[in-house]
């Protein structure tokens, strides 16, 4: 006899959003079909649309989720991390454990500016990752006002330069395919910590 709930199939939601996530990342967001991400998550177009109201509501709904994981990531670094130094840099770390995930055609960088990049000016995805890179330089900014009490200007600023070494960190090593260039960014960081 099976244990209860073994042998069931998982929701339908949750199948199409692993789906739409692996073609997303591997292919883009354009050049992935509904048929694809139905194929692959083995389901009715209908459960799709049944979950979904568009095409564009899974991208958004995938881009929250890549959100979410990322903040996942953060949070577990966070977990471990001793006073508001090593809190900047579990932001680092938590950047580069995405980009140690065994993706299906290698990394590629920034899974989120990906969809943006192919998504109109406009569109609704891409508010949702502007506001996951606000939500990144605002964790940032929050441990270097620890860091700096009574500097808040220079903690902003800070906060900004580390995100814009982050963000051109996660571009180079999307091109490249692996993470070491997230690696050297977050030594760089290191050193700028040690001079404030």
């Amino acid at each position: 006899m099976r244990a209860a709930g073994s042998g069931r199939r998982r929701p339908a939601r949750e199948r199409l959003l692993e789906a739409a996530a692996r073609r997303f990342y591997a292919d883009g967001v354009a050049a992935t079909g509904i048929d694809t991400i139905t194929a692959e998550a083995g389901v009715a177009k209908m459960s799709l649309y049944n979950n979904f109201s568009s095409k564009a509501d899974l991208v958004r709904a995938y881009l929250d989720a890549r959100h979410e994981e990322w903040l996942g990531l953060y949070r577990a670094r966070l977990a471990h991390a001793d006073g508001p130094r090593e809190g900047v840099l579990a932001v680092f770390d938590a950047y580069a454990d995405h980009a140690a995930f065994a993706y299906e055609n290698g990394f590629r960088g920034c899974g989120l500016l990906n969809a943006a990049a192919e998504l109109p000016a406009g569109d609704e995805g891409r508010a949702v990752v502007r506001a996951h890179k606000e939500e990144v330089e605002r964790l940032v900014a929050e441990h270097l006002e620890q860091l700096l009490p009574g500097r808040p200007d220079e903690a902003r600023a800070t906060a900004e330069h580390l995100s814009f070494l982050l963000e051109g960190a996660m571009a180079r090593a999307g091109l490249e395919g692996d993470g070491e260039r997230v690696q050297h960014a977050r030594s760089m960081a290191t050193a700028l910590l040690d001079r404030v």
